[in-house]
């Protein structure tokens, strides 16, 4: 993370929201996490002003250029679906692709990275609405419509607006740790990790849980993760058959009550990753319920994408301090932002 630029794209008819979740994800200073936070800077992909969402415009003073420095390029939306990207704005991303440069997108922006051409044989998402045309469109690309963000390495995609959110607190747990990223969400007033898909948010019926029986069940299983779970045992415990569970499950989540379980047990190794580097691994796996550090590692590594032994040496209490790296266009990226007066 040494020096590490995020630069956010800026166009014509620009996603507000999309583009404001970014800025105050890496523009703001936040001396209270005690890391050195990200360099940022938005960059124009086409002469300005730029028009954005409620009458405003944006000058942004970075070029195209500015590209071949970002160590992480974000491709807030994008204005029309329908539209090719300029290709000036195409090469510097596949450029940026091809030295290493990590991409992501928010809702409509995965058009951006797919005309590029560096989606291809990877999995994505983005807003539900979109996610046909994207395939239709792209079949090299597969596209997972059902997920808030895929994590693909180098490139990260998300669905429509407020999924850009958890996206990019995944982006700063990647890179300073859950408990960074938990203050971070705490300051925004935000969950610092949402569970399930966008499936929860397609305009469909969806089965009510009026007794608030599985939210029940998943605090009492988040508060004792070292018990063996079954789905029998965890049906019984819900007073539900193991049929409705998985059922109601899914659809809260959109996974099966065991991904879900997995995922939870990750989240708990984690933060005694962070926490207390004097615990051994075989220790933490039996605390966080994997009956096995063999099989701990396994799911860690899906998940976190990482070992847990390399994530304890990166984010375990007293890891080394990152050194300051000179600011680019300042915290604010250097853009100006007007209103249009009548």
């Amino acid at each position: 993370m040494d020096n590490h630029l995020v630069v956010a794209l800026a166009y014509d008819r620009l996603c507000t929201f999309e583009f404001g979740c970014v800025t105050e994800l890496f523009a703001l200073e936040r001396p209270e996490l005690g890391v050195d936070w990200y360099r940022f800077a938005v960059c124009a992909s086409e002469p300005g002003p730029l028009r954005a969402a409620g009458g405003i415009t944006v000058s942004a003073p970075y070029t195209l250029k500015v590209l071949d420095r970002a160590d992480t390029i974000v491709v807030p939306g994008w204005r029309d679906a329908d539209e090719l990207p300029p290709e000036a704005l195409l090469k510097k991303i596949r450029n940026a692709y091809r030295r290493g440069a990590r991409l992501c997108s928010i809702c409509s922006g995965v058009f951006v990275l797919a005309a590029a051409g560096v989606l291809d044989g990877k999995t994505v998402t983005t807003h539900w609405r979109y996610a046909a045309k994207l395939q239709e469109r792209y079949p090299q690309i597969r596209v997972q419509p059902d997920a808030l963000y895929v994590d693909e390495g180098q490139i990260i995609t998300s669905a429509g607006s407020a999924a850009g959110l958890d996206m990019l607190l995944h982006l700063v747990r990647r890179d300073y740790g859950g408990a960074v990223a938990n203050r971070v969400a705490q300051r925004l007033v935000v969950p610092p990790h949402r569970e399930g898909g966008q499936a929860q948010f397609v305009p469909r019926p969806m089965p009510q849980d009026d007794s608030g029986r599985l939210a029940k069940l998943m605090d009492w299983v988040r508060q004792h993760p070292a018990l063996p779970h079954t789905l029998r045992s965890l049906a019984e415990r819900a007073a539900m058959s193991p049929r409705t569970l998985h059922r109601q499950f899914h659809d809260a989540t959109g996974m099966a009550p065991y991904e879900w379980l997995v995922r939870e047990r990750v989240t708990v190794a984690r933060e005694m990753l962070e926490a207390q580097s004097a615990l051994p691994i075989g220790r933490v796996a039996e605390l966080a319920g994997f009956g096995s550090e063999e099989s701990m590692r396994r799911h860690f590594r899906r998940i976190a994408l990482t070992s847990p032994a390399a994530y304890r040496a990166k984010f375990g209490h007293g890891a080394k301090a990152q050194k300051t790296g000179s600011g680019i266009g300042g915290r604010s990226g250097g853009i100006r932002v007007d209103a249009q007066r009548d």
